[in-house]
C-alpha cells in the first residue's frame, strides 16, 4: 500500500509542476480533474487548459514539457497534436495534459464527460 501512496504523491507533484509551466506561458482556464476515485479511470489526473492560437498552444505544451523535465526529470510517454495545434495531448501515464484552442475544448467537452470526478479550477497566478 505504501507504494500506491508514493505514486499518488508523484502524480500530484507532476500536476503542480505542469500547472506552473502552463501558468508561466499564460494558459487560460486551467482545470484539473482528479480521476483517482473513479472505477475504470485511465489515469490519476487530467490537466486541461486553453491556448489562444496554434502558436500559443504549442508554446504551452513546450513549457509544460520543459518544466516537468527540468523539475522532475519527467518526459511524456506519448504526445500528439503538435501539427495542427488545436488540441495537444501530453501523456505522462499517471497524468494526461490536454491543451486546447477554445473551439476544440468546447466541442470535446472533457470536463462534461468526466463530470463525476473532482474538478478543480486553478486560479491565475
Amino acid at each position: 500500500m505504501a507504494k500506491k501512496k508514493k505514486e499518488i504523491s508523484e502524480a500530484q507533484m507532476l500536476v503542480d509542476v505542469v500547472i506552473k509551466g502552463l501558468q508561466d506561458k499564460k494558459a487560460e482556464n486551467i482545470v484539473t480533474i482528479d480521476l483517482r476515485g473513479l472505477e475504470n479511470a485511465i489515469c490519476d489526473f487530467f490537466i486541461i487548459c486553453t491556448g489562444t492560437s496554434n502558436t500559443h498552444v504549442n508554446a504551452l505544451a513546450k513549457a509544460a514539457e520543459e518544466e516537468a523535465r527540468k523539475t522532475l526529470g519527467e518526459k511524456p510517454w506519448h504526445s500528439e497534436g503538435f501539427g495542427n495545434a488545436e488540441w495537444v495531448l501530453l501523456d505522462y501515464v499517471t497524468t494526461v495534459v490536454h491543451i486546447f484552442q477554445e473551439e476544440a475544448r468546447n466541442f470535446y467537452n472533457i470536463e462534461g464527460l468526466w463530470a463525476d470526478a473532482i474538478i478543480t479550477e486553478i486560479k491565475e497566478s
